[in-house]
């Protein structure tokens, strides 16, 4: 049985031209800094571009990107405000920065929800932050969205890269389509992560050298955008422009 809410689900987002749900099986890879510093930069190259942090239980985009005090707007659903040239939306602005408890069928009905009542308008690109590993968010985002491709992020961590493989062959089984794989936070040259992904049939996109001075940059617009993590990310962008 089709769930009737796909139909406004669609509807809501029938003028965005791409959408892309930053990933990964594992948390501490450094998904947000990667969606945000992508969502920021493509707005710099003149896209419209809007921000969705879905990480319900414990979002920080708001942190990445210093969204002051501008809240959404509510004229027939919710109108996302226009933040650093970002339509930008997170839980956070219900949930006072606190954390949110949600189990089960409470994270899909509240996830859903959203889908139905925000307003996105025309975009080039919706950026989507999502929650780690491959849970209730995940599964109903493959649900519910049409057309949506995946740049998952690892970091050279076997560990990390055992919950990443996993999240691709789901990916791949479900039909899904991938960008990528992004390998963040390198720390030594090393082909092991490339050799993986490829073997698997999937893109390996780059590598984003361990950065230190990105997190002195953290609700520094300005300043992120001229670290080196964020000038490696765009040559990766140019690449990922020519995909979707």
């Amino acid at each position: 049985m089709i769930d009737p809410r796909t139909a406004v689900i669609n509807e809501r987002l029938k003028n965005v031209r791409n959408v892309i749900a930053v990933s990964s099986g594992k948390g501490g890879v450094g998904k947000t800094l990667v969606a945000s510093v992508l969502a920021l930069n493509l707005a710099r190259k003149g896209y419209k571009v809007g921000f969705f942090d879905l990480d319900f239980t414990s979002p920080s985009s708001h942190i990445v990107l210093d969204i002051g005090d501008q809240y959404p707007e509510e004229e027939k659903g919710i109108v996302p405000p226009q933040i650093h040239g970002l339509r930008y939306m997170s839980i956070v602005y219900y949930s006072a920065d606190k954390a949110t408890s949600l189990r089960g069928s409470e994270t899909s009905d509240a996830f859903i929800e959203l889908l139905t009542v925000i307003k996105w308008g025309n975009l080039d690109f919706l950026i989507l932050d999502m929650p780690p590993g491959i849970g209730d968010i995940t599964l109903d985002l493959l649900r519910f969205m049409k057309n949506v491709k995946f740049l998952v992020v690892t970091t050279p961590s076997r560990l990390a890269f055992e919950t990443v493989r996993k999240l691709l062959d789901l990916l791949r089984e479900t039909g899904n389509s991938v960008l990528g794989v992004i390998e963040n936070m390198q720390m030594q040259d090393s082909s092991w992560i490339r050799s993986q992904v490829e073997a698997k049939g999937f893109r390996y996109l780059g590598a984003l050298p361990f950065d230190f001075e990105l997190e002195q940059r953290i609700s520094n617009i300005e300043g992120i955008l001229m670290t080196k993590f964020s000038e490696n990310l765009k040559k990766i962008i140019e690449n990922l422009e020519q995909s979707v």
